[in-house]
């Protein structure tokens, strides 16, 4: 099973293309598509409802604290 967060910001699609702006792009839609809605509560869907597993959402916030060490 992928990364549901991993694939919204491009990560598995073929075709795509890499790059810094591909990421920006794939971030803004995606900064779109939440906004107005609580992050918690979208989580909290995924888990529910099996759309990410416990163990995914571990590697993800690890990933998110390890880049927000990068931007300091």
């Amino acid at each position: 099973m992928g990364n549901p967060l991993f694939d919204m910001l491009g990560g598995n699609r073929p075709g795509m293309g890499g790059g810094p702006m591909n990421m920006v792009q794939q971030f803004q839609r995606f900064r779109q598509e939440m906004q107005g809605k609580n992050p918690q509560e979208e989580i909290n869907k995924l888990l529910q409802s099996g759309k990410i597993s416990q163990q995914q959402l571990n590697q993800a916030q690890q990933m998110a604290q390890q880049f927000k060490g990068l931007l300091k």
